[in-house]
């Protein structure tokens, strides 16, 4: 099932392909849970870069800073691309943390899926009731379908004072029934939810 419509997350997809071929950077929002769970694909892409490559956008790209939200913003094609930086922003653990934690997949650069957790927990709790915040949702609980190392998670947590995320990980567990974009019905989704909780 589709999240997004089809048009709109190829052309997102295409976008982020040809940024890879011109710019080096950390992919993370909902692009970089598709590669991990191959589930719902993404519209916006998220991405943290260094400075360098920074000056390098501004001269193919319109930059929008946002100071109240520390990222700089681009549109390509109609795609959203927030730029996140480091010793600037935080999209959940410091940018330039988050380097400390990577994974290559598919040629990509991206965080653990124990900090990309973290990354789309502090997101949602930012979009709680809205669709982009429904997509958040349901990005966590596909992290959640992978054989997660919950000792990394909760190091993490306690690392960055972040403790309160895994009881916010509980109510979000508990106050879900079924997740039919993961195809996850009530019965698949209350034995993941059994197993997640022990390991919590």
């Amino acid at each position: 099932m589709e999240y997004y419509q089809n048009l709109i997350t190829e052309k997102s997809f295409k976008v982020l392909q040809n940024m890879k071929r011109k710019y080096k950077f950390i992919l993370i929002g909902g692009w970089a849970v598709f590669l991990y769970t191959h589930s719902l694909k993404s519209k916006d892409i998220d991405l943290i870069i260094e400075y360098e490559e920074l000056e390098k956008l501004k001269k193919e790209f319109n930059l929008n800073k946002n100071d109240r939200l520390k990222k700089y913003e681009i549109i390509v094609d109609e795609i959203d691309i927030d730029l996140y930086l480091p010793f600037y922003s935080n999209p959940g653990i410091k940018a330039e943390e988050i380097k400390n934690y990577l994974n290559s997949l598919e040629g990509f650069s991206v965080p653990k899926p124990e900090i990309l957790l973290t990354l789309k927990q502090k997101a949602y709790s930012k979009r709680l009731g809205s669709p982009k915040g429904e997509k958040d949702k349901i990005d966590i609980i596909g992290l959640l379908s992978l054989d997660l190392d919950f000792k990394l998670y909760k190091k993490i947590l306690k690392k960055y004072n972040m403790e309160n995320y895994a009881k916010d990980l509980k109510n979000l567990l508990n106050l879900t029934t079924e997740v039919p974009e993961l195809k996850l019905n009530q019965f698949k989704y209350s034995k993941l939810k059994k197993k997640v909780l022990k390991q919590l």
